[in-house]
């Protein structure tokens, strides 16, 4: 039988594995979150007409796909989730996706809403992300029939909402930037940031604050 020292040695070592795993987890988590895609657009080129083809020929390309792609989708009326969410269960086990999630995706869809299911801590929120931010095609089309449904929520929630704020308020988001990154942004002053991405954010600055400090630790 096995002694108690060797059984105390069993779980320091589990117990050192599972915070290493805790650890790979968020550190995955992090990098999915500063690795949204961002175009910066100046003021010159929104302030002038659209239709200009030389202003459009300025405009970044990712900014243009994504646009165009989110014009297509939400444009598509379909009404057949089951067979969508098939659809998406086959390309997700393809994924090597864990089964107990797909399982549970399928089986209880229709009974959570669309945010409830991109905010919980399962691989839609990241293939979603993934797949936005590589402009995988594929994938995005899989994932069609949830970002239309997460895109018709998220407005009707707004409407619904709005009426309660007649002024505006300030959200908070801690965003990692590369230094090309952070200088396009101060050169597209006054222009416009477009996050190819559903954007998370928070009214307590404490968040904002947490994400700078993890930063400087690292």
């Amino acid at each position: 039988m096995a002694s108690t020292k060797e059984h105390v040695y069993f779980l320091y070592k589990y117990h050192q594995i599972q915070s290493i795993c805790t650890q790979l987890t968020k550190v995955t988590q992090s990098c999915d979150h500063d690795a949204i895609p961002m175009s910066f657009i100046p003021k010159r080129e929104i302030s002038e007409p659209v239709s200009n083809e030389k202003n459009l020929d300025q405009l970044p390309p990712s900014y243009m796909y994504s646009m165009i792609f989110k014009d297509i989708v939400l444009e598509i009326d379909d009404d057949d989730d089951a067979k969508s969410i098939n659809t998406l269960v086959i390309y997700c086990r393809q994924q090597k996706i864990p089964g107990i999630q797909i399982n549970l995706l399928q089986s209880a869809y229709h009974q959570k809403s669309p945010v409830w299911w991109y905010s919980k801590s399962m691989f839609l929120h990241s293939i979603l992300n993934r797949a936005l931010r590589l402009l995988d095609m594929e994938a995005m089309i899989k994932l069609g029939f949830f970002i239309r449904s997460l895109h018709l929520q998220l407005e009707q929630l707004h409407q619904e909402q709005s009426a309660n704020f007649q002024q505006t308020f300030t959200v908070y988001r801690g965003q990692g930037l590369s230094q090309q990154d952070f200088q396009n942004l101060c050169d597209s002053k006054g222009g416009l940031l477009s996050f190819n991405n559903f954007l998370s954010t928070s009214k307590r600055p404490f968040a904002y604050v947490v994400s700078i400090c993890k930063y400087l630790l690292y």
